[in-house]
């Protein structure tokens, strides 16, 4: 979720109690509130070279230590990649590169051919339509699940116009469609703080495709899910893929089978293997650094 995004969630939650207070008190309420506007949208990522997300060569050290050691990856639009590896290997920093959050020491990261990631801060890098789920999931418990969704929407966040704000018919629309794909369309008028883990980890992923984000970023979506949640997220995930570019990071096995095609291995900062996942559980390296014998 974004810096401007969980402000806005925040102000938002301040708002909505003040004006529950205020019907109590008989005054008007302060409507919606949010944060500073958002950058511009700068157009469609160029994807004509088959690749929408480019790293070469990339390395970061923290303290002498190198969490990302001259790592290459890339990923083809509306692939489904699963990357997998052991604790250290370098997975979050990965993501934390891509998103603007850790500057690289040295290397190229390209959005599509010409946005060069590296140009760019960390709120401007979801505006340009790379959205990222962390693992434990960050949505406004206060506020109903329509809400979390409507307060997503790619809207200007000033406080001036989210005051007046007014869904339209296409966002109207886009929600619904959205409350059914992530399956909470009969939960919208609950609070987010009533739902399951499961529920919340699908409302935050929901939050994430009202932006219609071109890569989606999902750190172990499935950690602490029922077995039920585990197999409904994986349709979902194979339901987004070819829309949107996912790149799954997890540790369980039979979700990765379930979901995956190409599954990369790190390990010490750089790729390892590469390959199905048949073909990376038979590699004896892999064997021997993370899945063991």
């Amino acid at each position: 979720m974004t810096p401007d995004l969980l402000e806005a969630g925040t102000r938002r939650a301040e708002s909505r109690r003040a004006a529950l207070q205020a019907d109590r008190l008989n005054t008007a309420s302060g409507g919606r509130s949010a944060s500073g506007s958002r950058v511009a949208n700068p157009g469609e990522v160029d994807v004509t070279h088959g690749r929408i997300l480019y790293l070469e060569n990339v390395s970061v050290s923290f303290d002498g230590f190198k969490a990302i050691n001259k790592l290459s990856l890339d990923i083809a639009p509306g692939e489904l990649r699963c990357i997998i590896g052991p604790n250290g290997a370098g997975k979050t920093t990965m993501m934390d590169i891509i998103t603007g959050k850790t500057r690289p020491d040295e290397g190229t990261a390209f959005f599509g051919s010409t946005i060069d990631l590296l140009r760019h801060k960390e709120a401007e890098i979801a505006q340009l339509g790379i959205g990222r789920k962390f693992q434990k999931p960050t949505v406004f418990e206060q506020l109903t699940v329509f809400e979390n969704l409507e307060l997503a929407l790619k809207t200007n966040k000033g406080v001036a116009s989210s005051l007046f704000f007014k869904l339209d018919s296409a966002q109207s629309d886009r929600i619904a469609h959205i409350l059914t794909l992530i399956r909470l369309a009969s939960s919208a008028s609950r609070p987010a703080g009533s739902l399951s883990h499961g529920q919340k980890q699908w409302l935050e992923i929901g939050m994430l495709l009202t932006q219609d984000p071109k890569l989606l970023l999902l750190d172990e979506p499935v950690a602490g899910m029922t077995d039920d949640e585990t197999e409904r997220t994986a349709e979902l995930f194979l339901s987004l893929k070819g829309q949107h570019s996912l790149v799954v990071v997890e540790h369980d096995m039979s979700f990765i089978r379930t979901i995956s095609e190409i599954v990369t291995v790190l390990c010490d900062g750089s790729v390892l293997a590469q390959g199905t996942l048949d073909e990376v559980q038979a590699d004896e390296r892999v064997i021997e650094v993370y899945l063991g014998r």
